[in-house]
C-alpha cells in the first residue's frame, strides 16, 4: 500500500471494495440485462396491443431507473474511490493502460443514461416504435459498456500478450476477454427476471400478476442454458497453473466456489417455483430471497474471480503488494523500506526494528490481512508460531504456497517484520531457543576380555547410530521406539570364523530403562497407530526390553530389531545413550561365551518447537502437546484433511499410512510424496538458516544440544552433515527427483529450483545416501575439498550399514555406527561409544587397526584381506589421546 492514507487494521480494504463492489456489480449486470428486459417486453407489449404490460413496462422503468441510475451510479463512485486509496498503483496502471477504453466506455455510458432518460420521461409521448427504438439503444449502450469493463476486469486475471508487447488491443482481447464477455451478458438476463419479479409483485390483478411471474422466471431459465457451458469455457481458458494455484491449492477458493454453485441451483429451484402458480404472500417472501440468492450468486463469482488472481492483482505483473515482478530483484538488494514513498522508517536499527516491521506490514500484507479483523485477520494465521517460525513462513512464502506473493526485501527487513508479528502481535519473544545440553553423564565399566584365553569376540552395533521417535503418540507418530541391533560373533583363530549356529545372543537394557511404557503414550496408541496392540515394554517387531537375538543366516549375523528402549531414565534423567549387555551363550550347555556392551542411541529431541511453537515435553525435549496440536492444525488447513480432530477424539494418525516410507516398510499412498520427500521438500523452501544450522533446528544434532548425534572423527574433524548429505535445499531437491512424478513433488521442486538444482542426482529416501569410497577412493584419505554429496548408493545393500567386507565381516562391526565411527566422543562419557575397541584392542581405534588383527586372528596378519590399504596406521591417531 504504497499510500498510507487510510490504516484498516481491522476491516480491511479488501472487504470495503467487495461490499461497494459486490453491490454494484449487481446492479450494473441489472442495467445490462434489464435493458434487454425493457426492450423485449415492451416489444411484446406493442405487438400483442398489451396494454397492461406496456403499462406495467412504463412502471418497471421508473423503478429500473432509480436503482440503476442513482444507486448504480453512486456505487460505481464509490469503487473507483476505494480502489484508488487500497490498490493505488494497480488503478494507476489501469488508467494509463486503458485511457482509451475508459473514454470508449465513458461514451457508451453517456448514450446509456441519456437513452433511458429519454425513454422514462418521454415514456407515453413517444411513438411506440420510437419507443422502441430508444429502448434498444439503451441495452445496446449498456451492453456495449459491458464489452468495454469486460475487458478490463478480464485483462488483470489474464493480461495474455500484453505482458511482453503492453499494446492495447492484446492486453483488451485477452484469453478470458470472450468467455468471460459471454458468461457475464447470460448472467445479466438472470439479474433482470430477478428485479422483474420485484416490480411484478405490485401488480393488483392476479391473473396478470401470474402471467407475469411466469414470465419472468424464465429470464431465470434460459439464460442457464448459456451459463453453464460458458462457464466451463472459462474455467478451461485459464491457466493450468492458475487453476492448480487458486482452485486447487487456495483454501480461500473453495467456500466461494460453493457459493457460486449452490446459488446457481437455488435460482433454478426457485424459478421453477415461481412459474407455479402460488399466493401472493409466498411470491413475495421467495422475491426477497431470490433477490438475496442472486446477490450471493454474483458475489461468490466475484470473490472467486478475484481469487483466482492470487498473488497478483494484474495477473503476472503487479503482485497483490503493489510490487510489479520487474522491481522485486531491486527491493531483495536494496531494500523495500529504502523505495517505500511514504514511510517512517527508511533504516532498520535496534530501537526501531518493530516500527520497522509495522511499516513492513502495513506495505507487503495489509492489502490482504487485517489485525484482529473481520476477514483474513493475521493473528490466528501466525498463532502458533515462533519468532523462527514466522522467518520460516516469510522465507517460503510464495514458493509452494503460490496463491501469496513472496515476501520482497532484505533479511534484515525479513527478521524485522518477523520481529514485529512475533513480539507486537502475539507477544512472544523475539528469540531461537535450541535445547542446552541435559544429557545425564555416565561412568564406563569395560567389560572383560582376555587376548590370550578368550575364545570369541562379540561385536554389536547400532544400525543407524541414532534412532528418533516422535513422542507424540497421543497426537500421531511417524518414527515409534525401535532401535535395531546387530551383531556378529566370531571364533578367534588361525583363519577366525564367523558363528550363528548352536549360539544364542542374549541383551538386557542397563538399570534405569527396564520399564519404558511408563514414560510414554506409544502402547496406549500402538493400536491406532501401528495395527497392532502390545503388551507393555514389547516392540513392534515382537522384541522386549530384553531377550534374544535373531539370527540373520544371510549375513552370517545376528539381528535384534525394533527394541522399545527410550531416553527417560526412571530417575527422572534424560539419557539418549542407554546401554545393553549382550551375551553369547552356548546353547547347548547354557555357557556364557563373551560379553560386551553397546550404545543404543535413541532422541526425541525432536525439533518442531522451535517453529511451531510449544514447549519440550519434558527435559528439554519430546514433542509437547501444544508444539502437535499446532503441526496438525497446519497440515489440516494446507492439505484438507481432519487430522487435529481426529487425534482429539483418541484415534492419532500414522504420517506413513499416507506416506509412503521404506524404513518402516509402509506402502502408504502410492500418489502421495514419501515421507522423507515431503519433510524435506516443504521445509527446505521455508527454512531461514544455512548450512548444518538448517539440520540442527530439527534433528538432534545441534553442537550444544540435549543429544548431540554426531559424535563420530568427522564431526571431530570440522565437517557437518552437509559434507555429506548436501545443504537442506539441495537434499530436498535429490528426494524430490526420485518422486517428480507426483504432482506434489513437482510442485515442491519448482520452489526450490535454480541453476544449480539441475545437477543434482535423485535419490530414493533412505536407500540412496552418500557413500563412504565417494571420497575415500580405496579407503585412502580424501582429497582436499571433496564431498561425498551427490553420489548416492543404488540400493539398501551398498549402505555402509548393509556392507560386508571381503572376509564376510560387517563394515559397522569394526567400526561402529554410523555418525559414531570408532573414536567416538559421547556427550554422556567419552567412551560410551567406544566400549568394544577398548574392550578388545585396549584402544578407540577401528578394531583391527594398528596392527591390532591379533584380536581375530591370533596372530599378526600382513595381507589385506578384509578390505585394501587396512594395514596402514589410523590416521586420525590425534583423535585417540
Amino acid at each position: 500500500m504504497n499510500y498510507p492514507i487510510w490504516d484498516l487494521t481491522t476491516i480491511g480494504g479488501g472487504s470495503f471494495i467487495a461490499l461497494i463492489a459486490i453491490l454494484h456489480v449487481y446492479i450494473a449486470h441489472l442495467a445490462v440485462g434489464g435493458g434487454l428486459f425493457l426492450w423485449l417486453t415492451d416489444r411484446m407489449a406493442v405487438k400483442r396491443n398489451d396494454a397492461q404490460l406496456t403499462d406495467y413496462v412504463r412502471r418497471h422503468t421508473w423503478f429500473f431507473l432509480l436503482l440503476t441510475m442513482v444507486f448504480g451510479g453512486v456505487t460505481g463512485v464509490g469503487i473507483w474511490f476505494i480502489i484508488a486509496l487500497v490498490q493505488p498503483a494497480a488503478t494507476s496502471s489501469l488508467i494509463h493502460n486503458f485511457v482509451f477504453g475508459w473514454a470508449i466506455e465513458w461514451v457508451f455510458f453517456v448514450g446509456e443514461i441519456v437513452a433511458l432518460l429519454v425513454y422514462h420521461y418521454r415514456f407515453t409521448v413517444m411513438s411506440e416504435k420510437d419507443r422502441l427504438r430508444v429502448a434498444f439503444l439503451y441495452f445496446l449502450f449498456a451492453w456495449l459498456s459491458l464489452v468495454i469493463i469486460n475487458g478490463i476486469l478480464s485483462f488483470m486475471l489474464t493480461p495474455g500478450a500484453w505482458l511482453t508487447t503492453g499494446g492495447f488491443w492484446d492486453g483488451f482481447f485477452n484469453p478470458t476477454y470472450f468467455p468471460s464477455l459471454v458468461f457475464r451478458s447470460c448472467m445479466a438476463a438472470v439479474i433482470a427476471g430477478l428485479f422483474g419479479f420485484v416490480t411484478a409483485l405490485f401488480i393488483k390483478d392476479e391473473s396478470f400478476r401470474a402471467r407475469l411471474m411466469n414470465y419472468c422466471a424464465r429470464w431465470l431459465l434460459y439464460p442457464l442454458i448459456g451459463i453453464v457451458p460458458s462457464a466451463v469455457w472459462y474455467y478451461y481458458t485459464l491457466s493450468e497453473e492458475i487453476r492448480v494455484r487458486n482452485f486447487a491449492l487456495n483454501p480461500q477458493t473453495a467456500p466461494f466456489v460453493w457459493i457460486f454453485a449452490i446459488a446457481t441451483v437455488a435460482l433454478f429451484v426457485a424459478g421453477v417455483i415461481l412459474i407455479r402458480r402460488s399466493s401472493l404472500g409466498v411470491q413475495r417472501i421467495l422475491t426477497v430471497i431470490v433477490v438475496a440468492i442472486g446477490l450471493g450468486w454474483i458475489g461468490g463469482f466475484e470473490y472467486v474471480r478475484e481469487i483466482a488472481r492470487k498473488p497478483y492483482i494484474i495477473g503476472e505483473y503487479m503482485y497483490s503488494t503493489s510490487i510489479t515482478k520487474d522491481q522485486v530483484a531491486v527491493l531483495n538488494r536494496e531494500g523495500v523500506l529504502k523505495h517505500a514513498r511514504w514511510s517512517e522508517v527508511r533504516e532498520i536499527t535496534a530501537e526501531n526494528r518493530a516500527l520497522a516491521g509495522r511499516e513492513l506490514f502495513r506495505l507487503q500484507c495489509q492489502s490482504c490481512h487485517t489485525i484482529n479483523g473481520i476477514r483474513n485477520d493475521i493473528v490466528p494465521r501466525i498463532q502458533g508460531f515462533t519468532y523462527l517460525g514466522l522467518l520460516a513462513q516469510l522465507t517460503g512464502q510464495g514458493k509452494i504456497q503460490t496463491y501469496m506473493p513472496p515476501f520482497m526485501g532484505t533479511q534484515e527487513e525479513k527478521e524485522a517484520l518477523a520481529f514485529y508479528m512475533a513480539t507486537e502481535l502475539l507477544g512472544s519473544p523475539a528469540t531461537v531457543e535450541l535445547p542446552s545440553s541435559q544429557v545425564a553423564p555416565t561412568t564406563e565399566m569395560i567389560p572383560p576380555f582376555d587376548a590370550k584365553k578368550s575364545e570369541y569376540i562379540l561385536l554389536v552395533w547400532n544400525d543407524f547410530g541414532m534412532h528418533c521417535m516422535t513422542d507424540g503418540d497421543k497426537w500421531f507418530s511417524f518414527l515409534p521406539p525401535a532401535n535395531t541391533l546387530e551383531a556378529q560373533l566370531i571364533k578367534r583363530g588361525d583363519p577366525p570364523q564367523l558363528v550363528t549356529e548352536g549360539i544364542e545372543l542374549q541383551y538386557e537394557v542397563e538399570a534405569g530403562h527396564g520399564n519404558p511404557s511408563s514414560h510414554s503414550d506409544f502402547w496406549k496408541f500402538a493400536e491406532p497407530l501401528y495395527g497392532k496392540k502390545l503388551e507393555a515394554n514389547m516392540g513392534l517387531f515382537g522384541k522386549a526390553i530384553r531377550g534374544t537375538f535373531d539370527v540373520d543366516a544371510e549375513r552370517n549375523s545376528f539381528i535384534a530389531p525394533g527394541i522399545p528402549v527410550l531416553p527417560y531414565a526412571d530417575d527422572g534423567t534424560y539419557n539418549p545413550y542407554p546401554s545393553f549387555t549382550v551375551k553369547a551363550v552356548e546353547q547347548a550347555t547354557g555357557k556364557i561365551l563373551i560379553t560386551t556392551r553397546v550404545v543404543a542411541p535413541v532422541s526425541t529431541e525432536i525439533g518442531c518447537k522451535n517453529c511451531h511453537g510449544g514447549e519440550w515435553k519434558a527435559n528439554g525435549t519430546g514433542l509437547g502437546d501444544e508444539t502437535a496440536k499446532n503441526i496438525l492444525a497446519a497440515h489440516d488447513r494446507l492439505s484438507g484433511t481432519t487430522l487435529l480432530e481426529s487425534a482429539l477424539e483418541g484415534k492419532p494418525q500414522l504420517c506413513q499410512s499416507c506416506h509412503p516410507d521404506p524404513v518402516l516398510n509402509a506402502a502408504g499412498d502410492s500418489t502421495v510424496v514419501d515421507f522423507s520427500t515431503a519433510m524435506h521438500g516443504w521445509h527446505a523452501a521455508y527454512m531461514p538458516l544455512e548450512g548444518s544450522a538448517s539440520c540442527d533446528v530439527c534433528h538432534p544434532s545441534a553442537p550444544k544440544g540435549n543429544t548431540r548425534c554426531l559424535r563420530d572423527p568427522h564431526s571431530a574433524l570440522g565437517l557437518g552433515c552437509t559434507d555429506c548429505h548436501g545443504t537442506m535445499q539441495e537434499d530436498a531437491v535429490a528426494l524430490l527427483k526420485s518422486e517428480q512424478a507426483k504432482p506434489s513433488a513437482q510442485r515442491m521442486l519448482r520452489a526450490l529450483a535454480d541453476a544449480e538444482a539441475e545437477s543434482i542426482e535423485p535419490r530414493v529416501a533412505w536407500l540412496g545416501q552418500p557413500d563412504c569410497l565417494n571420497c575415500h577412493v580405496d579407503f585412502a584419505k580424501p582429497e582436499a575439498g571433496y564431498t561425498g554429496f551427490n553420489q548416492w548408493t543404488a540400493q539398501g545393500s551398498d549402505l555402509y550399514r548393509n556392507r560386508t567386507d571381503d572376509a564376510g565381516v560387517r563394515c559397522p562391526a569394526c567400526h561402529g555406527s554410523a555418525h559414531a565411527l570408532y573414536p567416538a566422543k559421547n556427550p554422556a562419557h567419552r567412551d560410551r561409544d567406544n566400549i568394544q575397541p577398548l574392550q578388545y584392542i585396549g584402544s578407540r581405534a577401528p578394531i583391527g587397526s594398528n596392527g591390532t588383527c591379533a584380536v581375530c586372528h591370533g596372530k599378526k596378519m600382513t595381507d589385506a584381506i578384509h578390505h585394501v590399504n587396512m594395514e596402514r596406521p589410523f590416521r586420525n591417531a590425534g583423535l585417540l589421546k
